[in-house]
């Protein structure tokens, strides 16, 4: 179960930066308000799925699968370009997530 609520805290803080990019630096209300809540649900989610992950487990899976799936929004949905570093940068979040995994001290 504390998996499934950090894939709802994953998907909250999805939701949450994309209505922030909507929200044009807060000038348009409704996707400030969603970007608000979104973050809410996104931490409360994170906090009860720490109960049971490790701290660092939990915030570099957060984190990592975050960055990827927020890349590729970006790219596709607010049509931003992506360098080589960019994607390098990434797949280094995405190891260094797999190390904590399988090597963090919880295991």
């Amino acid at each position: 179960m504390p998996y499934i609520y950090l894939g709802i805290a994953i998907v909250g803080e999805l939701v949450g930066t994309n209505l922030l990019k909507a929200a044009a630096g807060f000038t348009r209300i409704w996707p400030s308000l969603g970007a608000l809540v979104a973050y809410g649900l996104c931490f409360y989610f994170l906090s009860v799925a720490m109960k049971n992950i490790d701290l660092n487990v939990a915030y570099a899976i957060w984190a990592g699968i975050g960055i990827v799936i927020t890349t590729a929004i970006s790219i596709t949905l607010w049509h931003e370009p992506i360098n080589l570093a960019s994607v390098f940068g990434i797949a280094l979040v995405v190891v260094g997530v797999v190390i904590l995994n399988l090597y963090g001290p919880g295991h």
